[in-house]
């Protein structure tokens, strides 16, 4: 049985990862609180009212955990036109001609699981993000857009910043605080699929391929043939 020789290959740039994590950590955070603000559990105490802030608290980390996501996603807009070709916003909209042919191989072949007549390691083997995963992040771009308008929308009223006033026209025109909030928390479970969803492939991919699928995202590196990483050295260069 021939073996197959193999290269570490730098796929995913520190900017990249610094957005993931903090990402991931946000999105945690904001759905927790978020959670919890939108069925708060009664708590029995002695204590008066005025002498118990913990709601607010939880709002207060609900907020800064906005901030912090909105933050490192206008670093990732701007890593999408600075960083390398796997962080370009191009791969992304992979609707010309070769990828959507990608989007279906990888349909026919990862999500329904048919046998390839002919196997071809460059279209089963994406080095960065398969098309269905750059249209998976398009998709959560968009859900983030739409949970940064919708609870900027919300939070403008009590809002003494800027920021957030920019967005007071948001519940008017979705007719109303309510649905707003509606909006906001469906958006929320998209998000909460959509993480089960990843850390699912992620893991299958990994166990699958055996190519460094999860610890790439800490070091930056993912195991390539050797001629392929060879290739992807020469069009770095």
């Amino acid at each position: 049985m021939a073996t197959q020789d193999y290269k570490r290959a730098y796929v995913w740039q520190l900017p990249v990862r610094i957005f993931h994590w903090v990402n991931a950590l946000s999105i945690t955070v904001l759905i927790i609180t978020g959670l919890l603000i939108s069925h708060p559990p009664g708590i029995m105490s002695a204590h008066e009212a005025s002498a118990q802030f913990w709601f607010g608290y939880i709002r207060k980390i609900h907020f800064m955990s906005a901030y912090l996501m909105v933050a490192v996603l206008f670093m990732r807009v701007y890593w999408a036109f600075k960083g390398n070709k796997y962080s370009d916003w191009k791969v992304f909209v992979p609707f010309n001609k070769e990828g959507l042919s990608s989007v279906w191989h990888t349909i026919k072949y990862d999500v329904f699981l048919q046998n390839p007549k002919v196997y071809d390691y460059k279209k089963s083997v994406s080095v960065g993000h398969n098309n269905i995963a750059a249209i998976s992040y398009l998709i959560m771009f968009i859900m983030a857009i739409v949970m940064i308008f919708t609870g900027f929308g919300l939070y403008s009223q009590n809002s003494t910043w800027f920021l957030p006033k920019m967005f007071t026209w948001i519940p008017t025109f979705l007719g109303g605080d309510m649905n707003t909030r509606v909006l906001h928390h469906a958006t929320m479970w998209a998000f909460i699929l959509f993480a089960l969803v990843h850390v699912y492939l992620v893991l299958f991919h990994d166990w699958l391929e055996g190519r460094g699928e999860s610890s790439a995202m800490i070091s930056g590196y993912k195991f390539v043939r050797a001629e392929r990483a060879k290739k992807e050295s020469e069009k770095e260069n």
